[in-house]
């Protein structure tokens, strides 16, 4: 019996080689276009839902404002410059703290996750610590900075920070000891092989501890200057709940939940993105 034949032309066909990608990028895009419409629909229910339940009585007015004078209330803010700054001051902390917890964890997770000395000994610390709600915080953070934006980035980089650390720490401890070994034995250095085998690696659970990192550092920002109140959208909830303003404070809330989609699908494309290689991403387009 004779095997499979291959014959070579001595040249690759470029249209055989393109085919794939573009029939995967294609289905991507007819995927989103057919679940676009079912996420609007849901989306339209729930608007509908919350218009009729206090016009008809089901929950007061004082406690639900219907969706049309939430709107109306957004509509009439968004014109006024001190939304603006309140939104402008939860970003600006929320990126800034982001940008701290990724480059920390990130370093840190890269140590722990390559020297196994090093993990062994601050395991048992990192389940201690990573635990503590960042909300727990809230006394220290306000005695050491008061309400400054300081106060909401100790928040925002002790909660983000884990979420990178753990990913990381676990993606570079997963590197194929083969292929580290291989690289050795070429004599690639420290940098090389962090470059060319470690990273590749640790890449996917880097992007999910970002996407995730970015999610839970919104989620304190607006947390911190609710509760400590440091300028942003969340401390606009406050004054507007202290002076039942209802409107506005639902207006605020939609506010920081568009902030939230925005973050979401801001990392979700990123993430599809840089890893538009790693099996992950292309299962979704399979899905």
């Amino acid at each position: 019996m004779s095997g499979p034949t291959s014959v070579s032309t001595g040249r690759a066909s470029p249209v055989t080689l393109s085919q794939p990608a573009a029939l995967q990028s294609g289905t991507a895009a007819h995927q989103r276009r057919r679940h676009l419409p079912l996420g609007l629909f849901g989306l339209i229910g729930l608007l509908l839902v919350l218009e009729l339940v206090p016009r008809i009585g089901l929950v007061s007015p004082a406690y639900l404002s219907p969706t049309s004078e939430i709107v109306k209330t957004l509509a009439g803010e968004v014109g006024r410059p001190s939304f603006w700054i309140a939104v402008w001051d939860t970003v600006r902390s929320w990126a800034i703290g982001l940008i701290i917890a990724v480059i920390a964890g990130t370093v840190v997770g890269l140590i722990l996750g390559s020297v196994g000395f090093l993990r062994r000994l601050t395991s048992s610390l990192i389940e201690f610590l990573r635990p503590i709600p960042s909300v727990s915080l809230v006394p220290l953070a306000v005695l050491l900075y008061g309400n400054d934006i300081r106060s909401k980035l100790l928040l925002i980089v002790y909660a983000a920070f884990w979420q990178v650390l753990i990913q990381v720490m676990y993606g570079a401890h997963d590197v194929d000891p083969v292929a580290a070994d291989t690289a050795r034995s070429f004599r690639l250095g420290r940098l090389a092989l962090l470059r060319h085998v470690t990273w590749p690696t640790v890449l996917p659970y880097f992007m999910t501890g970002v996407r995730l990192a970015a999610s839970v550092a919104l989620i304190l920002a607006v947390t911190g200057e609710l509760v400590i109140g440091a300028p942003g959208l969340g401390k606009e909830i406050a004054i507007a709940q202290s002076s039942a303003a209802i409107p506005l404070v639902y207006a605020y809330v939609v506010t920081t939940g568009l902030l939230g989609v925005l973050v979401n699908l801001g990392a979700r494309a990123v993430e599809r993105r840089v890893l538009s290689w790693h099996p992950s991403v292309r299962g979704e387009v399979a899905a």
